[in-house]
């Protein structure tokens, strides 16, 4: 199970660009403006401008999702949290949204339309939620 992490980005809304440059970066792990750029340009039925890249990198580095150093005369942007980290926080966020509803009765109305194998899988959350909590309490 994915424990929610320490660190969570300022700002979770991406725009679509934004997204398909972040994706990127967690399937490179490291890249330069060029990487990214020559990536989109990969596609031939694409047209990205060099100077758009470098702002996207940018606004990601002030959303929180990216960090940026230099080396030489190039500059170089790493992830701060992992795809799996980044689904685990919008997942803990939607859920805390929905659950924020002030009126119980929606909520229980969400619950009471589940299917079967839903039900099974909130049992098994809510045993994993008891495991966790009684481990936190033997600390």
């Amino acid at each position: 199970m994915s424990l929610l992490p320490n660190y969570r980005p300022k700002q979770l809304s991406l725009g679509p660009l934004e997204s398909e440059i972040l994706h990127i970066v967690w399937e490179l792990g490291e890249v330069s403006v060029k990487d990214v750029h020559d990536r989109i340009l990969s596609d031939p039925d694409r047209e990205l401008a060099y100077t758009s890249v470098t702002t996207v990198l940018r606004r990601l580095t002030n959303k929180g999702w990216l960090s940026c150093y230099k080396q030489g005369r190039v500059f170089y942007w790493v992830p701060l949290v992992s795809r799996e980290q980044a689904e685990v926080i919008k997942s803990y966020e939607q859920l805390h949204r929905f659950l924020s509803i002030s009126n119980p009765e929606v909520v229980a109305s969400f619950a009471d339309s589940l299917d079967t194998a839903s039900v099974e899988q909130l049992k098994a959350i809510a045993s994993r939620i008891e495991s966790v909590r009684r481990q936190r309490e033997k600390k």
